[in-house]
């Protein structure tokens, strides 16, 4: 008797193995389908809702929606015999996404490629993530991000691409957030700089600024990435930023932050101390000088003494004597004194 009673379930069992074989199940699907259908074969009858061949067995009444992650496997029976597109029997019968592909919605018929900036690394994923700061990613339907190399950076989340360190900015290292400005006395004189570069003799750099400046004028460094540059002392000039200071001239001025040397004006003056004074010619010039000066202004104003004298004395005369020729006029000689005679 207990034999009879077997037999209907074995061969029930055979039926449904024949049928599953017929999918592209897994073998753990597969398994697990027919120990569900085993034990719930007295409880649960069949519905032959389809015309597909092989669908007679399954009960489609029990189909139900792709959940987020997967999609609708269109190579199995157990997706294919329910009535609409994106169902399947049960959820373990819908193909997972694949790494770097998703899907957010239920009951869908494919998943979707993440977008640029984005990724998963993981199959069966609802949504994609962000790259993080310090990568990139610029191709869609990716399972992992870039890292930014050395001398490039990202700061953002979903970069597309890497920024290169602009100049007198550097970074030594990969996955960067963002770029270090070079320290005092050091520079980096292209964009994306995995290292800085100390600012050569002659030149200085402070801590905020971006390249090395080149010490101003009567001042001077002769090390190499220094952040400013020293006076040049006082009996010294300086006529170059990058040399030592050079010793002042005994004839000549240097005060501190001298460029070059000062002299006295030669021949005129010379020096005495800290100042000019005259020298010798130039007081014999100066001497001899204004004696010239001192008689040509005698010589003037007796000049005009004169001149104002002859003017007076034609001012006084009361009759101007008319030349004559030597002859005798009227009995009377030419150059005689002019009588009035009463006419």
């Amino acid at each position: 008797m207990d034999c009879r009673r077997l037999l209907p379930a074995i061969a029930a069992a055979c039926f449904l193995g024949m049928v599953v074989s017929q999918t592209t199940l897994t073998p753990a699907i597969v398994d697990t389908t027919l120990m569900e259908n085993v034990t719930e074969l007295t409880v649960t009858p069949v519905i032959l809702s389809s015309t597909t061949p092989g669908c007679f067995a399954f009960n489609t009444s029990t189909c139900e929606p792709c959940a987020p992650g997967s999609q609708w496997d269109n190579n199995t029976l157990l997706c294919t015999c329910c009535s609409d597109p994106g169902l399947c029997l049960f959820p373990g019968a819908c193909l997972p996404c694949n790494r770097g592909f998703y899907q957010s919605m239920a009951g869908q018929q494919q998943c979707l490629p993440c977008d640029r900036g984005f990724y998963t690394n993981f199959t069966g994923s609802p949504l994609c993530h962000p790259c993080p700061p310090g990568s990139s990613n610029n191709n869609t339907g990716r399972d992992s991000c870039t890292s930014c190399s050395p001398g490039f950076f990202s700061s953002q989340q979903s970069s597309t691409t890497c920024s290169p360190c602009t100049l007198g900015s550097f970074c030594n290292s990969s996955s960067c957030t963002q770029c270090q400005m070079c320290p005092g006395g050091s520079e980096a004189l292209k964009s994306a700089a995995k290292s800085c570069t100390p600012c050569r003799p002659g030149m200085h750099k402070a801590s905020h600024q971006t390249l090395c400046q080149i010490c101003g004028s009567g001042s001077y460094q002769i090390h190499w990435g220094q952040e400013s540059c020293d006076v040049c002392p006082e009996n010294h000039y300086c006529p170059s930023p990058d040399v030592n200071p050079i010793q002042c001239p005994s004839d000549a001025f240097c005060p501190e932050g001298s460029l070059a040397p000062s002299y006295c004006m030669e021949t005129f003056f010379r020096k005495s101390g800290d100042t000019c004074e005259l020298a010798p010619v130039t007081i014999a010039l100066l001497v001899i000088g204004g004696g010239v000066a001192l008689l040509f202004i005698i010589l003037m104003v007796l000049r005009q003494r004169k001149d104002t004298d002859g003017e007076l004395t034609v001012a006084r005369a009361p009759l101007l004597r008319k030349e004559r020729p030597q002859g005798r006029y009227y009995g009377i000689p030419c150059d005689a004194e002019p009588v009035y005679a009463g006419w």
